[in-house]
């Protein structure tokens, strides 16, 4: 018999395989429509008509790249919380402990990170990030409290190039290609879709590892595996590119002139300060909610803990609505995918993650808590798109990867912060914050970033040569 869980991914799958169809025909018609114009225009301007080689070259080797570390961060995913809590009986205030330590390691180390990516090479960075993430897979395998730590820290580094210099490197080297903004939307859109079919494999994965092996600690050493194979991808298939002053050797370690440098350009442009507060409270809502969804989900359940949950499917369950998100995203750029939509986007998915997180703790049933996790995944699934659109056209390529990680620093003291209250005495207050967070970068976006962005656009177009 199939169980709630397991019958909820095949319904979100067939949602999925629905949205995908639909993806596919709104975007090949749109392209049947302007290929012939695209290449009129090209010709007459004198340019060559080999972009869309040089797009599907550039996507084929970010893709490969990104669905492989990512696998290895998500085959992570259902289990982190279950090793420390169930397999290795730590209380869970020392659980709490050691994702703090994650999340300062990373608060502390985002804006080197950024700023080594610029000056040293964001592929040099990335590479480092496969070695660092591999430790730590090896140090999370090892029940003692100081290699714990020292794990937790590693992670944090590893976290912080995650989701700097990947994105850097795509979006400096679609630059130095010439290509569209277009077409970086679609790359993007294509990214998170990969990403949710790869995170979905990864949750059903992870849970037949555990189920063979009987321990928690076994998608970690396959996650070591996978990374090493990204580290020797990324090697052979990769270009380097820098940010400003990337060729000169500084005597500062901690580029302390370039912070400074950098955080003059975010808060003199008021669009970047809200850029930051919606990474703020987006991403750290969605770091809270890892630490979160099984202890709410088991409290919950009335056979917890007679019947354990299949945490895998309900994990796999969150990335299929991950991937709608993206879905849905794709659908609606593909008729407009301008600076303007995007951040009515960013506001939108801000404001129904926060009505997600509230319904969550408005209900006392497992399965309206279910979905509405569903909902905020497929938030999640919007999302990143959206932000690294925003990102992509706001912040310039000299000092992209070093804003990318400062605005990581408030990120992770807010997750910090929540996490020392003590989440399990005060999961639903934390759960409210977040709530009224979203809400608040919600309409902060719709005031400062929705209003200015045509003024943005109009000011770009009449900077541009005739």
């Amino acid at each position: 018999m199939v169980g709630f869980y397991e019958f909820q991914l095949i319904i979100l799958v067939s949602l999925c395989f629905i949205f995908l169809l639909v993806e596919r025909h709104v975007s090949r018609r749109k392209e049947l429509k302007e290929k012939d114009l695209h290449t009129a225009e090209r010709l007459e301007d004198g340019e060559p008509t080999t972009s869309n080689n040089f797009l599907a070259t550039l996507t084929r080797q970010y893709l490969v790249v990104y669905a492989i570390v990512m696998g290895a961060d998500w085959l992570q995913g259902p289990y982190v919380y279950s090793l420390y809590r169930e397999q290795y009986g730590l209380p869970e205030r020392m659980v709490a402990v050691l994702f703090v330590t994650g999340f300062m390691s990373a608060g502390l180390t985002a804006p080197l990170v950024g700023v080594w990516a610029d000056q040293h090479g964001r592929k040099k960075l990335c590479l480092a990030f496969c070695l660092t993430y591999i430790f730590t897979c090896c140090c999370i395998t090892i029940p003692y409290l100081p290699i714990l730590l020292l794990g937790r820290v590693c992670g944090g580094i590893s976290t912080s190039i995650l989701y700097s210099a990947f994105e850097s490197w795509l979006v400096s080297s679609a630059g130095a290609l010439a290509l569209p903004s277009t077409d970086l939307s679609t790359i993007f859109g294509r990214a998170t879709l990969v990403n949710g079919f790869v995170a979905t494999g990864a949750g059903v994965a992870s849970n037949q590892l555990v189920t063979l092996t009987g321990s928690f600690t076994s998608p970690f050493i396959a996650s070591g595996v996978l990374l090493l194979l990204a580290y020797l991808v990324i090697r052979a298939s990769w270009g380097e590119n820098f940010g400003g002053g990337g060729t000169t050797p500084g005597k500062d370690l901690f580029q302390l002139k370039r912070l400074g440098q950098a955080w003059r350009i975010v808060r003199d442009d008021p669009m970047l300060l809200v850029i930051g507060l919606t990474q703020t409270c987006f991403e750290g809502s969605m770091y809270l909610f890892v630490f979160l969804w099984v202890p709410s989900l088991q409290e919950a359940s009335p056979t917890f803990p007679t019947i354990a949950l299949p945490l895998g499917y309900i994990f796999s369950s969150f990335m299929i609505s991950m991937m709608l998100g993206s879905l849905l995203y794709s659908v609606v750029t593909t008729q407009s995918g301008g600076l303007t939509v995007h951040a009515k986007l960013s506001s939108l998915v801000c404001a129904f993650a926060a009505l997600a997180l509230a319904t969550s703790i408005r209900s006392d049933s497992e399965r309206v808590r279910f979905w509405a996790f569903c909902a905020f995944e497929a938030c999640v699934g919007m999302y990143y798109p959206v932000q690294g659109m925003l990102r992509g056209t706001l912040i310039s390529n000299e000092h992209r990867a070093t804003l990318s990680s400062l605005f990581r620093v408030p990120l992770n003291v807010f997750v910090v912060v929540s996490l020392m209250t003590g989440v399990s005495s005060a999961r639903d207050a934390v759960l409210s914050a977040c709530s009224l967070m979203l809400a608040f970068s919600a309409l902060m976006t719709a005031f400062v970033v929705v209003t200015r962005a045509d003024d943005h656009v109009s000011s770009e177009a009449s900077l541009r040569p005739e």
